[in-house]
């Protein structure tokens, strides 16, 4: 990357115009560190994760698994990461990301650990939750860093970047997880991988502090970073304001709908190209390790192109949207992953899908940033994460009752995840036809039945009533069709029950843009 330039006056070091007695400061690389303490938790997020989808089959042959006893299992770590998510984004804006990120990396990685001494399908639920519990932590305190440390016209290249670490972590786990599962069995795959995270700390809790507060922060790099200007002064927005934003519904929903697919592709690949392809544990690694490097092209590309355009001039508006609809039309051929005989071709199929999906994240993730302000930035995300855990726990559900039902039959899934870009870019166009900063968050009265209400707080609602529906099921003990039937009825109520809810909240004074 070329080194840019800013003029600052010597006494304050805020930007000038050139010829006003301005001297010309190079700008630093301090802020491109942090990206890389980022982009390496993200890794290790990934491999922790990333084990069980390696693993999976070789552990449900040996502790005797169903394919729909799997997707509970990975709805138990969806559903507790929604959960997560559903406080975590307001903790990290209350205590600040170094404290934060501290919490969850020693939360995740021993969980990670303690999947080593499960022994059925219960207690594998039971470690993917605690899991899922702490690596909630990971993308609000990323995203609330990045809007700390880069200014908007590089957030999206930032966070291409820190994101391709999941791409990373998803490469270095088929290169270390299958041997070390041979040669040393499957429990030190987990104890191993999960011991990385507590070396970053010896990383991150010594290098890291805010721009303002760093010593190692040059004065023109700090007002490279702050050369946006201020968000309005004020505390922190209340969830209850920041629901009937359009725009909170709009990147909310964007994450509801493609995130399940990422997760599908991280738990099911590897045993779609075992079963169609003939592959082992001890072949997987390539194939998977080809998907990811293709992903990490998508994921750097994405942020890449949206910031590129903003350079040359184009609105964010224009600039976001556009990628993003280059990214969903890139999708689309992954519809035809389960026919193709050819085991690179279909990985072929699958990385360009994984590589469009990284560069879709990169620029919905920085849509939050790009409308509301820093102070809650890690709550928005932290609700979008939300709502796309909570359907990835859905999605997890349906998928392994697909696959039971049709003996291993991917052409529904793979359809699924086609078609699920395109219409939420679609709904985010719809429901925000202009992005554009919203600083004046808690400053305008919400109306009880406009579409940001009645959207936001139906949607939300939908989200809690299928989590309580899944949860009514297993302790009713019904799976297959009769756990998606208490799903579906729970999504239904929840539906009802939020705008319900929104219009009694917004008409007793609740303030926010409709």
């Amino acid at each position: 990357m070329k080194e840019e330039i800013i003029v600052v006056t010597p006494a304050s070091g805020s930007p000038s115009p050139a010829g006003a007695g301005a001297i010309g400061a190079r700008i630093g690389r301090l802020r491109w560190s942090i990206c890389a303490l980022l982009f390496f938790a993200t890794t290790i997020n990934y491999i922790d994760r990333q084990v069980l989808g390696i693993l999976s089959k070789d552990l449900q042959g040996a502790l005797h698994w169903t394919e729909f006893d799997y997707g509970n299992i990975v709805a138990a770590f969806n559903a507790a990461y929604a959960l997560g998510l559903l406080v975590v984004g307001r903790l990290i804006d209350r205590f600040g990301t170094k404290i934060g990120y501290s919490a969850a990396l020693i939360i995740w990685s021993v969980a990670a650990m303690s999947h080593a001494l499960a022994r059925s399908a219960f207690g594998f639920g039971v470690a993917r939750a605690a899991l899922g519990v702490g690596e909630s932590g990971n993308f609000p305190a990323a995203i609330k860093t990045t809007a700390e440390w880069f200014p908007k016209k590089e957030r999206a290249f930032a966070t291409g970047i820190f994101n391709a670490g999941s791409n990373v972590g998803a490469i270095v786990a088929p290169l270390t997880v299958p041997w070390i599962a041979i040669n040393w069995g499957w429990q030190w795959a987990f104890i191993l991988t999960g011991a990385i995270g507590l070396v970053w700390l010896a990383f991150w809790i010594p290098l890291y502090a805010k721009p303002e507060a760093h010593p190692r922060l040059s004065n023109a790099e700090l007002a490279h970073i702050q050369s946006d200007p201020p968000d309005q002064a004020g505390a922190r927005v209340p969830w209850l304001k920041l629901i009937p934003h359009r725009e909170t519904s709009a990147f909310a929903i964007g994450k509801y709908m493609t995130d399940p697919i990422w997760w599908f592709y991280l738990y099911w690949i590897p045993n779609f190209l075992r079963q169609n392809h003939g592959l082992d544990l001890s072949t997987i690694g390539l194939p998977l390790i080809v998907i990811y490097l293709i992903a990490d092209v998508g994921s750097i590309g994405g942020g890449w192109l949206s910031s590129t355009l903003i350079k040359r001039g184009w609105s964010i508006n224009a600039a976001r949207k556009t990628t993003m609809l280059v990214c969903a039309l890139a999708v689309t051929p992954i519809i035809f992953a389960a026919n193709v005989k050819s085991l690179w071709v279909a990985v072929g199929l699958v990385g360009l899908a994984a590589a469009a999906h990284q560069g879709w994240s990169a620029n919905i993730f920085t849509m939050a940033s790009d409308m509301f302000p820093r102070r809650a930035v890690g709550s928005v995300v932290g609700m979008g994460g939300m709502a796309g855990a909570f359907n990835g726990a859905t999605m997890a559900v349906i998928v392994g009752y697909i696959l039971e039902v049709t003996h291993s039959n991917y052409r529904i899934p793979f359809l699924i995840a086609g078609s699920a870009y395109l219409i939420a870019l679609l709904i985010i166009h719809l429901l925000v036809p202009k992005i554009e900063p919203i600083d004046y968050a808690d400053a305008v009265a919400a109306r009880p039945f406009s579409i940001g209400t009645i959207v936001g707080f139906g949607f939300m609602g939908s989200i809690f009533g299928s989590f309580a529906g899944w949860c009514t099921g297993l302790l009713s003990r019904v799976s297959g069709s009769g756990l998606l039937k208490y799903m579906a009825l729970g999504a239904m109520i929840g539906v009802v029950t939020g705008i319900i809810s929104g219009i009694v909240i917004t008409s007793s004074g609740g303030k926010a843009r409709a």
